[in-house]
């Protein structure tokens, strides 16, 4: 008789992520990284010392309250009002998570039954295929398809994507990796698929400061959807302590408490001192958000000139600091073998986006490249990826 596997089957098929083996490539070629999202200088000092303060007064060492401490419930949800004009309270409609990573999992696990189908578009964040498993639902995918120098969604294929058993949709916007941020009309539209249909929506909106082009349109704030929406947001994106794990969900009462009762035997509690840091950088000034948008934005230019000089067919970002790109006027099809040789070949790392598709292969020849990394950094990456012009097809 064959042993039955140690792993859970539904998590059969995920295996090791690829951010973790493009990272040790990196590490073990001394490539340039542009594969893992993070960046590599930390974010404000007045921010870590305010950690470090929280640390040395007592706050935080010990576990907080469940739903995240006062401080942070409270400066999310001025942050949300100031914003967008979104009113929450901080004590029933707030729950401060172990980054948006947890957030997500806790609401497909407390939301999605066996069986729910979950409509996530693709591309997706690698997590999210899993946290769907773990719930035991149905992934469903809606392909976002390249339309010019971006990836547009189809909405007639998302309506008919919609079953009588769709439990939620799992939308991201700005969208990684691709980079679309889903305009007005679009956001509009899932509205009102989700009112006609009475489905949930979570949201994923950590991008929602590096907006390049366009506007961040938080869904909740559309006709019938503060009801039905569970909105995740994350500090590591926007103030660059990705190592914190701070991020936060909002929705009415009975969705966060949907939430909290999923969360609490996960993390339980989580980065105790760094929520009162975090509480703080949600209040820095308005100077803040505007520099750290345009250093950004000037990465995202400097790196897309330069893949597109190199050789690449660059789909521009309107936001996240991803750059996608296709790989077959280099000559290339096969994201995974390209992105594997890279580092040998130039010193540089990238992911395949195939890693974040049911259908393999539609995503084979794009790839994505991270440009939240010093401009030093990038214009040596530049250089270096200059040397696949060679290899450019014909």
């Amino acid at each position: 008789m064959e042993a039955r596997p140690y792993l859970n089957r539904s998590l059969a098929g995920f295996g090791t992520t690829i951010f973790a083996e493009m990272s040790a490539l990196a590490l073990s070629t001394g490539s340039i990284n542009l594969g893992q999202g993070f960046p590599d200088t930390d974010g404000p000092a007045e921010i870590a010392e305010a950690a470090i303060r929280a640390i040395r007064e007592g706050k935080g060492n010990q576990y907080p309250p469940g739903p995240g401490i006062p401080e942070l419930r409270t400066a999310v949800a001025e942050h949300q009002q100031r914003r967008y004009g979104l009113t929450w309270d901080p004590d029933t409609e707030v729950l401060v998570t172990a980054g948006a990573t947890e957030a997500i999992a806790a609401a497909l696990l407390a939301l999605v039954e066996p069986g729910d189908e979950v409509i996530a578009l693709e591309p997706y964040y690698d997590s999210y295929a899993a946290c769907i498993a773990m719930a035991g639902g149905v992934r469903v995918p809606v392909t976002l398809r390249p339309d010019g120098d971006t990836f547009t969604l189809d909405l007639d294929e998302l309506r008919a994507a919609v079953t009588p058993r769709t439990r939620l949709i799992l939308l991201n916007t700005p969208h990684n990796p691709t980079g679309t941020v889903l305009t007005r009309a679009e956001l509009t539209a899932v509205a009102e698929l989700a009112v006609e249909r009475d489905l949930l929506v979570v949201t994923d909106e950590v991008y929602e400061h590096l907006v390049f082009d366009g506007e961040h349109i938080p869904l909740a704030t559309l006709p019938g959807m503060r009801g039905r929406t569970v909105t995740i947001g994350s500090a590591g994106k926007t103030f660059s302590f990705t190592g914190w794990k701070v991020g936060w969900v909002t929705a009415i009462p009975e969705l966060v408490g949907a939430v909290r009762s999923a969360k609490q035997f996960l993390t339980y509690v989580a980065s105790g001192p760094f929520q009162y840091a975090v509480a703080e950088a949600l209040r820095l000034p308005d100077s803040y958000f505007a520099g750290f948008h345009a250093d950004m934005k000037a990465k995202r230019d400097l790196l897309s000139a330069g893949l597109a000089d190199a050789g690449f067919t660059v789909f521009r970002p309107a936001g996240t600091y991803f750059v996608t790109t296709d790989i077959r006027p280099l000559g290339e099809t096969d994201g995974f073998a390209f992105c594997r040789a890279l580092p040998e070949r130039v010193g540089v790392v990238a992911i395949p986006n195939a890693v974040f598709y049911d259908h393999k292969a539609v995503g084979a020849p794009y790839v994505r490249f991270a440009f939240c990394k010093q401009e030093a950094v990038l214009s040596e990456a530049v250089s270096r990826l200059g040397k696949l012009r060679g290899s450019r097809s014909v």
